[in-house]
């Protein structure tokens, strides 16, 4: 067990042909798919600055959580990551926030 209790791993969800489809009806591929459900400040944040990291210029990042104030801070810091802020989806389980890599 880690710091941030047990370790998640971020699923390259690309090769499976994951994707979202925004209130607009747009339909955009998954480059990954970042599971925050069940964790609180500050994993969603690190993992979500991670992942913007890591992916290409263009990729689109789904973060799923499901704790308001980790979707507060996570959707606050995006612009300062070099995202972009798609759309935040409220889901059954919680929000999935669409992100696009500057």
């Amino acid at each position: 067990m880690g710091l941030f209790g047990s370790k998640k791993t971020q699923g390259e969800a690309g090769a499976g042909g994951a994707s979202v489809t925004l209130e607009s009806g747009q339909t955009l591929a998954l480059a990954q798919v970042v599971d925050c459900l069940g964790d609180s400040c500050p994993r969603p944040q690190l993992m979500t600055k991670k992942s913007l990291a890591q992916a290409a210029s263009g990729d689109v990042i789904e973060v799923r959580i499901d704790n308001p104030t980790s979707l507060e801070a996570v959707v606050a810091m995006i612009p300062d990551l070099g995202g972009t802020l798609l759309e935040t989806l409220k889901g059954s389980r919680g929000w999935s926030v669409v992100i696009r890599r500057d």
